[in-house]
């Protein structure tokens, strides 16, 4: 099985209910036909799946010919019967499929890849089910003996030790991953929650999602079309999937720069208007922003996510200083984690190769791409004194850091403005001070879009830790979120519950 922090169930072996039909019960012609459309109609079935279950070879009048897994009932049709039988359940569904995935029938292919499958069991299909699937399934025992005629062995000509399947505890909280997947409210996002101290990956949820019991346990043409034909694609773990991440990554261009002099803090940039370009070389793109503050100091430009402001220091800093800065995070590297995701990348050549890709990168843009996971992993460092600790996602495995990627001073000055992102009324995430906890934050929208002057896509992210006691930490995305809603909008559930818990 597979099992939470807690042991709490993600993949169980348990009982499930098995709708079938004895065909002697159906009787023939005409009332046969009835029956069978009876049974089809109550359980979203055809007549003509019924029908071809029951012209297989072995079928005779008084067998159980087995339907489909449903929920059990005693209102049952002439003919029909359900009947317990053993099968792997999802409990939390929906809300950790793409990360637990689930497993199906092995098939001819299957055992010509691997000869030590029966040809009767089950084998991960997706997530941490195909990940762990040997090491879950255990293997297969058994022996030929020679007996005598009152059947008391004499002799073993061959024998094969079986090996139980092992248990595997993850570091994931099912009630924060539960809490995390309805907060997000079948909109296109994902969250991710850390033990930012230990790595311990608390939450990896993605929205909109399908449920692993109906894809084990035979899910209707009908149901699978609904699936794939979803604009948002359901089957995909936006947890591991890259994106530019916004405004939350002013906080590392912010370090880098505090922590190799090119920045600061105490220095007022004055700013007219809510749009900027270097010069005319530009041509017409222009950095832009949201609010027109005159007066632009560090802790008023993450107070109030100045592009601007973090646009100018980056140019300031230099491709050189900042990219140098950059590479001491995990840019470029492949995670020890069982899921499939690209490494993070600043961009997509070597070098910027323009001022505008150089600027647009200091405040989260540009060509960065960085998925949820690897975000979390690199904001690690605001709640570790600096130091990036990796992520983990099993329980008692080896996890490493990197020591003071960014010194304990800049951590102290930039959690400090954080924290007034929440605390302060004009700050991004001042709706978050409501809820009384001692929060740090960043906020952030990363706007995709093909031409300067038109309206794009617009993901929204919300980065936010445990200020005081650095227990958890959380980084969640809504993609091309819609007027009204934001990242930050969804988030006070999760991080009520984060700091009941994580205290």
């Amino acid at each position: 099985e597979i099992v939470d922090r807690n042991k709490s169930p993600l993949a169980a072996n348990g009982t499930l209910y098995q709708l079938g039909v004895i065909p002697g019960q159906l009787g023939d012609g005409e009332d046969k036909e009835s029956r069978i459309k009876a049974i089809a109609k109550q359980f979203d079935l055809t007549e003509k799946a019924i029908q071809q279950a029951l012209d297989q070879s072995w079928v005779q009048d008084d067998y159980f010919v087995p339907l489909k897994i449903v929920e059990p009932t005693a209102d049952l049709p002439t003919g029909a019967s359900i009947q317990e039988t053993a099968g792997r359940t999802y409990p939390l569904g929906e809300a950790a499929a793409q990360l637990i995935g689930y497993v199906g029938d092995i098939t001819a292919e299957d055992v010509e890849k691997d000869d030590t499958l029966a040809s009767n069991g089950k084998i991960g299909r997706s997530g941490l089910e195909a990940a762990f699937d040997k090491e879950l399934r255990g293997k297969n025992g058994g022996k030929i003996a020679i007996t005598d005629e009152k059947g008391t062995e004499r002799k073993a000509l061959i024998e094969t030790k079986k090996t139980d399947g092992k248990t595997i505890q993850l570091t994931i909280d099912a009630k924060a991953q539960k809490i995390a997947f309805d907060s997000l409210k079948d909109q296109a996002g994902s969250t991710v929650v850390t033990e930012p101290t230990t790595g311990d990956l608390l939450v990896l949820a993605s929205s909109p999602s399908f449920d692993p019991n109906k894809m084990t346990n035979g899910i209707s043409q009908e149901d699978y079309d609904a699936y794939h034909n979803n604009k948002d694609l359901p089957f995909i773990s936006r947890f591991a999937t890259g994106y530019a991440p916004g405004s939350t990554f002013k906080t590392i261009t912010a370090a880098i720069g505090l922590d190799n002099g090119t920045i600061n803090p105490e220095t007022v940039l004055s700013i007219n208007g809510l749009k900027w370009q270097k010069d005319n070389s530009w041509g017409d793109y222009f950095v832009t922003r949201v609010s027109d503050v005159a007066s632009v100091n560090l802790r008023n430009a993450l107070v109030y996510s100045d592009n601007i402001y973090m646009a100018q220091q980056t140019l300031a800093m230099g491709e050189d200083k900042f990219r140098a800065g950059l590479e001491k995070f995990i840019f470029g590297e492949e995670l020890d984690l069982p899921i499939a995701m690209n490494p993070a990348q600043i961009s997509n050549d070597k070098s910027f190769n323009s001022e505008i890709l150089l600027a647009d990168t200091g405040y989260g843009q540009g060509e960065l791409l960085i998925n949820p996971i690897q975000q979390a992993a690199m904001y690690s460092v605001f709640a570790n004194q600096g130091s990036l600790v990796y992520p983990r996602l099993v329980m008692g495995a080896e996890t490493k850091t990197k020591k003071e990627l960014i010194s304990p001073e800049t951590i102290s000055l930039i959690n400090e403005d954080l924290k007034a992102v929440v605390t302060d009324e004009n700050g991004t995430a001042h709706s978050l001070a409501a809820l009384g906890l001692p929060l740090a934050a960043k906020t952030g929208t990363a706007e995709i879009k093909e031409k300067q002057d038109e309206k794009g896509q617009e993901n929204s992210f919300l980065f936010a830790f445990d200020a005081q006691n650095q227990k958890y930490l959380m980084v969640s995305m809504l993609e091309d979120r819609q007027e009204n809603s934001s990242a930050t909008a969804l988030a006070p559930e999760l991080l009520s519950y984060l700091s009941e818990n994580y205290n």
